[in-house]
């Protein structure tokens, strides 16, 4: 049930949407209750006038009866036609009161549902943001143990899910209800005893379809994490579907997701037998109510006890009283089902962020001095990968990063931006512990450009302006100047307002990586962190590429990681990272002397060429 209360929180502010709500279904019920009841004059006006015709001359006191329907009628009639008028006349009026008594009842069913609609929507909105705004702020790690098809799955489909539960709890607590209340005042007002009868069947039709609702609960759940993993499947496929193809992987991947869409389609039809069975099975327990109520009713009207009209009218209305009890049945069902999906998307949202600001925390507001790390240590889950790391980059400075794969240099590199913590050790920035920042401060000081380039599917212009969203239209353009992208871009169709599609592919390697560039360098970093930023690009792309980078890094305070030794040479310091440790530090000309790791790694390279 907890889940159940936080799900319905969503719909906040209550009241602008139950009030409202409420009124129209409270008129709905009235007028589509007097729907019914107008049977029982029309009857007996066609079969039995004289039971209907009476001279009433002043309006009768009220009451809740048949009785004081009629006379108010035949009041009426004396009112607008005089004592003599006739059947017909009866006929007519009666006519254009039903007809009044449906527009209303449609008109406020109408309004109702506009209402229960827009609290639906905003539902949707509300949710999609939360969870939007919490994912977006969970730590990059959490991200490398949870498959992005199954986030997306979460936030698309089982919000869509979520959201029918509570507009199912507004029909379960205001709609239905009434329109019961309403049918059973109508019921007891024709017949009080036939009415006990009926009440004895209804549990019986509660109980089975009670029955068919609890199993639908954990289905739900099943089907929502299947959905999530055939999502995963699809979104990896369509991001490397280079490399599907390229293997010929293209039937591998077909088989494993018709396999998934398998287990998915039919934990799908599981639930939908148990829900469409909800429907036919309250269907014919009514009708076989209704059978019992007709023989019972047909020895009150053989008795004298009921008239045929009333009788009619009675078993119509009655016929209406399953209609929101399957309705009812039908929204436990989408509650149990926003439920199970409830589960999923709060497990999400109850993901407390591993990086998060101290209550102390400052802010960064100048960068002064440097950086330092000072004896940290850091693993993945059980794996070590950095142990006892020590330097310092002073400010203006560029230090290299070098060394074999794996060995933590890019870890070293994510723990600058606060991406991960470390477990042991600290990390200064102007002689104070970076976690003692506040973290989006810190990070307004840094740029950062790595070897896989990300770009949004929208135009050039506006994925440099993720830099700085506030840059005029000149100050991007002078941005891709600098990053030798000016030229390319003034090439492309509608230039700066060039779409380059999803994730820049119709870009080369080199123009993504450039636009990148012009995005670090619209942000104007004090710190810039450069992870082999030209170690994917061909010969020329990569010496435009560095003379982009050499316009960056004058007067940075800089860590660059490289691939390509050529290109630290000049840096202020080289440090080789292996095995998780520092195994030397210097400047090219020292290490180069030193004949150690880093001379190994040039000779290596030099062959390599």
């Amino acid at each position: 049930m907890n889940t159940y209360f936080r799900i319905l929180r969503f719909g906040r502010p209550y009241g602008r949407y139950a009030v409202p709500y409420f009124i129209c279904i409270i008129l709905h019920t009235v007028f589509n209750t007097m729907t019914f009841a107008m049977l029982i004059p029309i009857i007996q006006t066609m079969f039995d006038a004289n039971s209907m015709m009476e001279a009433v001359t002043a309006m009768p006191p009220f009451e809740i009866s048949t009785e004081y329907a009629k006379a108010v009628m035949n009041y009426g009639l004396y009112r607008v036609a005089g004592a003599g008028y006739t059947i017909k006349d009866m006929l007519f009026m009666l006519a254009i009161l039903t007809v009044v008594i449906v527009f209303l009842s449609n008109l406020f069913r109408y309004f109702a549902q506009r209402t229960l609609e827009n609290l639906r929507i905003h539902t949707l909105q509300q949710i999609r943001d939360t969870m939007f705004d919490r994912v977006a702020r969970l730590q990059v790690g959490y991200f490398s143990n949870e498959r992005k098809g199954d986030i997306i799955s979460k936030i698309t489909s089982d919000v869509q899910v979520v959201q029918f539960c509570i507009t199912s709890t507004f029909q379960i607590f205001f709609k239905e209800p009434f329109l019961l209340i309403g049918y059973f005042v109508l019921l007891i007002g024709i017949s009080f005893h036939l009415t006990l009868f009926t009440l004895a069947v209804l549990p019986v039709i509660a109980l089975c379809i009670g029955y068919i609702v609890k199993k639908l609960r954990r289905s739900a759940t099943e089907g929502q994490e299947a959905f999530g993993e055939m999502v995963s499947l699809l979104d990896e496929s369509l991001g490397a579907i280079k490399t599907v193809k390229g293997y010929n992987a293209t039937d591998y991947i077909e088989r494993k997701f018709r396999r998934l869409d398998g287990r998915y389609s039919d934990i799908m039809r599981a639930i939908a037998r148990r829900q469409q069975l909800a429907s036919p099975m309250s269907e014919f327990l009514g009708i076989a109510s209704l059978s019992f109520i007709l023989v019972y009713g047909g020895n009150m009207i053989l008795n004298g006890e009921l008239t045929a009209a009333a009788f009619i009218a009675y078993l119509g209305a009655f016929s209406q009283v399953t209609r929101p009890a399957r309705a009812i049945a039908d929204a436990f069902g989408n509650i149990n089902q926003g439920i199970a999906a409830g589960e999923r998307i709060l497990g999400m949202m109850d993901t407390a962020p591993a990086i998060t600001d101290r209550p102390d925390a400052k802010s960064l507001d100048e960068f002064a001095e440097g950086i330092e790390f000072r004896n940290v240590s850091f693993s993945y889950e059980d794996k070590q990968v950095l142990s006892g790391i020590s330097f310092t980059i002073p400010k203006g400075q560029t230090v290299a990063l070098v060394g074999p794969s794996g060995g933590g240099k890019s870890t070293i590199s994510d723990l600058i931006p606060r991406f991960y913590d470390p477990d042991s050790g600290a990390i200064l920035v102007d002689g104070t512990d970076l976690r003692d920042y506040r973290v989006e401060s810190v990070r307004a000081h840094m740029g950062i450009v790595a070897q896989e380039t990300v770009l949004f599917n929208d135009t050039i212009e506006e994925n440099i302006r993720m830099g700085n969203d506030t840059a005029t239209p000149e100050e991007v353009a002078e941005a891709a100047k600098v990053a030798n992208a000016y030229d390319f871009i003034m090439e492309t169709e509608h230039g700066f307002q060039t779409n380059i599609g999803d994730r820049g592919m119709k870009l080369s390697g080199g123009q993504r990586q450039r636009l990148s560039i012009a995005r670090a360098v619209l942000r104007n970093p004090d710190i810039l962190i450069l992870d082999e930023a030209t170690s994917a690009l061909d010969t020329e792309s990569e010496r435009l590429v560095q003379e982009s980078l050499s316009s960056l890094l004058k007067g940075r305070t800089s860590l660059v990681i490289a691939h390509r030794l050529s290109t630290i040479q000049h840096a202020d310091k080289i440090i080789v990272i292996e095995a998780g440790r520092i195994a030397e530090q210097g400047t090219h000309a020292e290490l180069m002397a030193l004949g150690g790791i880093y001379r190994k790694l040039i000779e290596m390279q030099q062959l390599a060429e």
